[in-house]
């Protein structure tokens, strides 16, 4: 293929990160819509792209890839923006905290939305307490981090760990306060900050009619409304 990507997606999903990236890259995509109302990213012709079923996945000239962290970090490294360079003394730290978003907060999210995938019925409401005693550590973490001066988290620049996190709290807001609220991102004013910088980027704007976004998606997120396709 040329250099056009193709990026699997459904609006407001992890796909999301992904386009905020390439649009930061000014790089040419396509879009090809996964219809979750119709369980599309179930059926076979997703599956013989991503055969875990789940969503992104980006289609390149040097194959398919899939796993949010994985392809942030095959663009990062592929058109060297977005990320402390090899050399860099932050690369460390940002490698640490890109997985540990990847690897922990975001599957702690998915656990708290989905709990009958993981539990016996009748056990969800313990397992989403668990998940939210595991979210309220991980924003500690994530706010002492963001307010460290990293190049990476927080910057004057974004990098993918931005894109990243700034999702990821947006589904918190929407999707896991449910009817007793736990969560205000004004309560963590490092990623409060991050969110609000976001905002301003012109690869928020772009991205919001496809993904359905309000203003403000991350500091005062609202269900989205996207012209085509459904979140779940």
């Amino acid at each position: 293929m040329s250099d056009m990507y193709r990026l699997h997606y459904a609006p407001d999903n992890a796909s999301v990160i992904i386009r905020l990236a390439l649009l930061e890259l000014d790089v040419p995509f396509e879009d090809v819509l996964l219809d979750r109302s119709k369980g599309e990213q179930s059926l076979p012709p997703y599956l013989e792209i991503n055969p875990a079923g789940l969503i992104p996945a980006l289609e390149t000239d040097q194959g398919i890839l899939f796993e949010t962290g994985a392809i942030l970090l095959w663009l990062t490294e592929r058109h060297g923006a977005l990320a402390p360079s090899m050399n860099s003394a932050e690369r460390t730290g940002f490698l640490k905290w890109l997985f540990y978003v990847a690897n922990t907060f975001h599957p702690n999210l998915r656990i708290h939305f989905y709990p009958g995938k993981y539990i016996a019925e009748g056990h969800e409401t313990a397992l989403r307490d668990g998940c939210r005693t595991n979210l309220t550590q991980s924003l500690k973490l994530l706010n002492e981090a963001a307010g460290q001066g990293h190049i990476w988290l927080n910057g004057q620049d974004p990098s993918v760990v931005d894109f990243y996190l700034a999702a990821c709290l947006r589904w918190v807001a929407l999707y896991t306060n449910g009817g007793t609220p736990w969560f205000s991102l004004s309560d963590w004013p490092n990623l409060y900050e991050l969110c609000a910088k976001l905002e301003k980027r012109n690869s928020i704007q772009k991205a919001s009619w496809i993904e359905g976004y309000s203003e403000n998606p991350f500091t005062d997120p609202k269900p989205i409304t996207p012209p085509v396709g459904t979140a779940t």
